[in-house]
């Protein structure tokens, strides 16, 4: 199949992206190799961003016997907890996809894990947080990153203060030794090396938010073809496609590969999620493919039915959108 001028200033118009965006993808999304698609992310491959200008040594060991983090602001039982007073709540295990809002269509600061931590609820509810006075949770980091989320947010079962990450106990670059764990939000309401939690009567605007960038967070729909890789030469007829897709605060239902230019779409194989916050990962494939260059567009559908936009916007301030596409050079076996 011929590969139109469209199609080549459609995959243009997400490089002129990558030079607008700060950093999570930049570069990255033209003649890439094939990559190995996980369940879960080793912690050292696990995706990381520092955006801050700050003084805090990223590489140094924090004392985890001197550290503390203080539940404070609109709350009857103020709170000071040890690592120790941590370890001894009640813990649960989560699942939970965590993407950087500078993410490109078929970008790679994407990352799945299994988290250990206890529940933001619980211990409101046990710092007494006035339910009719609160609006926001601010989370204030070692870094001097901060962040917030509403309260009513913040009140829902699945989020989490972690400590562990894929069962060893938090790298110091994922926020050792407590980090935010909200399922569905972008990585910058994440929030890492936790030292203050304050239950917030007003409006609290974080770090990005004075800088334009959405104080919502909610993640947008991602697919990627992880394999074959964009322009690289497989042997044919047939070719098998592999990759993930993400809904954000809600699961996939369903992937979709084009290879007409999305005038018409095939479905993959999902595998089911391990939580209603992972990633899937999808299969597809494709019996007797035409020799030669042919583009390959995915799309998901969540578990609302919502369909992936196929319009291409920029990250800021609300994330990423469009659908990452590649091209696959077929030759005879």
């Amino acid at each position: 199949m011929d590969i139109t001028r469209r199609t080549l200033f459609k995959l243009g118009g997400l490089g002129a992206l990558a030079g607008l965006t700060g950093g999570c993808d930049m570069g990255g999304m033209f003649a890439i190799q094939p990559r190995e698609t996980l369940y879960f992310t080793p912690n050292d491959k696990f995706y990381t961003v520092n955006y801050m200008d700050s003084p805090y040594n990223f590489t140094r060991d924090l004392d985890q016997e001197q550290w503390h983090v203080t539940v404070k602001g609109a709350v009857s039982n103020a709170m000071v907890l040890t690592w120790r007073d941590i370890l001894n709540r009640r813990s649960f295990d989560q699942v939970s996809t965590l993407i950087c809002i500078d993410t490109l269509p078929g970008g790679t600061s994407i990352s799945n894990a299994i988290w250990r931590g206890i529940s933001l609820k619980a211990l409101l509810l046990d710092a007494g947080a006035d339910p009719d006075t609160a609006r926001d949770v601010i989370f204030r980091g070692a870094d001097a990153y901060h962040d917030s989320i509403p309260f009513e947010h913040a009140m829902r079962d699945e989020v989490m203060l972690a400590y562990l990450m894929n069962g060893e106990k938090l790298p110091k670059a994922h926020g050792f030794p407590l980090r935010l764990i909200v399922p569905g939000l972008y990585g910058i309401k994440n929030v890492k090396w936790i030292t203050e939690i304050e239950v917030y009567n007003g409006d609290y605007l974080g770090y990005w938010q004075r800088k334009g960038w959405t104080d919502d967070g909610t993640i947008q729909i991602f697919s990627r073809i992880d394999s074959p890789g964009h322009y690289q030469t497989v042997s044919g007829p047939d070719v098998h496609f592999r990759g993930i897709a993400f809904g954000g605060p809600r699961s996939i239902n369903r992937v979709q590969l084009s290879f007409d230019q999305e005038h018409t779409w095939v479905e993959a194989d999902v595998t089911p999620p391990q939580s209603p916050w992972s990633w899937v990962v999808w299969d597809y494939d494709y019996r007797n493919m035409p020799a030669g260059k042919t583009m390959a567009s995915v799309r998901a559908i969540d578990t609302d039915g919502k369909v992936q936009t196929s319009e291409i916007t920029r990250p800021q301030p609300n994330g990423a959108t469009g659908l990452h596409g590649i091209v696959v050079d077929v030759v005879d076996a």
